[in-house]
């Protein structure tokens, strides 16, 4: 059986990033890449041979793509994975992008085509492969403008170890996701630990636009912080994070080594060292993303007395890695995005979330 074409057009004004795309995406069977050097090109290249996926650059001299998006967005929802640069100014465009429907954030290659590591291709295809089958939503995130100035209480927790603590892994998609669920709940939770893929230099912005938007407190984690009460630690992208006990008390220690089931930071990684420290004293909730990273370690998760939550699939922008908890029998609770922030604060106030089936069906990929 012949595989699918697989359309990508490449949008940067960098001929070395274009030439670097065309390198990774063209060794991959199926796929066939067209470039343009800025939008103006974009459109007539679109017009002409419409394609099933715009890698896209942020910072274009003849028109910034954040323009091209949002006019692409409301006029012909084509998914979008941004290509943008690891700087400040890069991380708040591209979190901007996806909040005006972009399916997801890649890294621009800092060096040349000789030096695009391996893993930054896997990163790069899976990134594409996933937005092909993503469902394209608009305006699904976070403001970026500045929020009201906060008490002293809100900005500093207070800092009450967390007995019980949540795991949450998403992949594409996740950043709206997340968004929803993190900004839905009280301040006082037990503490909650994420893993979001998502590139070095874009999760430290990324934490800091969640604190402002939430009652709980965000931030990106470091090594030997601590699980407190009342605070959310964003794995930093790029390495993973895994869950300790220091001196009796729950924390992270950030890591690197390669990647785990294709990725890093791994939700695989995450729920396995919190399903072995933390054990029924934890829930695990698993959302949107392509793939099949944490599936199995949800499993474990819920083997070790955990409550654990699968998004179902009519709110994920792509139904792969939960799907796959699903089927692997890992998902204590299949529920709609709007959902799973109660049911996590029932939990945390109740102590307890009734089982489903070992066994769900989830016959669909999309």
């Amino acid at each position: 059986m012949t595989a699918r074409r697989l359309h990508v057009l490449v949008v940067d004004d960098s001929a070395v990033v274009r030439e670097a795309m065309t390198l990774v995406l063209s060794s991959v069977p199926g796929v066939i890449v067209t470039t343009a050097a800025d939008p103006i090109i974009a459109r007539r290249k679109i017009a002409a041979d419409r394609p099933d996926v715009i890698l896209l650059d942020l910072e274009m001299p003849r028109e910034d793509g954040l323009h091209f998006l949002r006019e692409l967005i409301a006029t012909d929802p084509i998914p979008v994975v941004i290509c943008s640069s690891h700087t400040t100014a890069g991380s708040n465009v591209a979190l901007e992008a996806l909040r005006e429907g972009a399916i997801d954030v890649v890294a621009k290659p800092r060096f040349g085509v000789r030096e695009f590591v391996r893993e930054s291709a896997i990163l790069i295809v899976d990134a594409v492969r996933a937005a092909a089958r993503a469902r394209v939503h608009t305006r699904g995130g976070w403001r970026v403008d500045p929020q009201p100035a906060r008490t002293a209480d809100r900005a500093v927790p207070a800092g009450t170890p967390s007995s019980r603590m949540v795991a949450i892994a998403a992949s594409t998609g996740g950043p709206q996701a997340l968004r929803e669920v993190l900004s839905t709940l009280p301040a006082n939770m037990p503490g909650i630990v994420v893993v979001q893929h998502m590139p070095a230099g874009f999760t430290n912005a990324f934490a800091r636009h969640l604190d402002r938007e939430c009652e709980i407190a965000v931030k990106e984690a470091e090594n030997g912080d601590l699980i407190i009460d009342g605070r959310v630690l964003i794995a930093p992208g790029d390495q993973h994070l895994a869950v300790v006990r220091r001196n009796g008390r729950l924390a992270v220690e950030v890591l690197g080594g390669p990647l785990v089931m294709r990725h890093r930071p791994s939700a695989d990684l995450l729920f396995r060292s919190t399903a072995r420290v933390a054990g029924a004293a934890a829930m695990g909730v698993i959302m949107t993303g392509m793939g099949d990273d944490g599936a199995d370690a949800l499993c474990a998760m819920r083997n070790a007395g955990a409550p654990t939550i699968a998004q179902d699939e009519a709110s994920c922008i792509v139904f792969g890695m939960p799907r796959e908890a699903i089927l692997r029998g890992g998902a204590t609770r299949v529920a709609p995005l709007g959902a799973i922030a109660p049911l996590i604060a029932h939990w945390a106030r109740e102590g307890e979330l009734r089982d489903a089936p070992r066994k769900s069906q989830a016959n669909h990929t999309h």
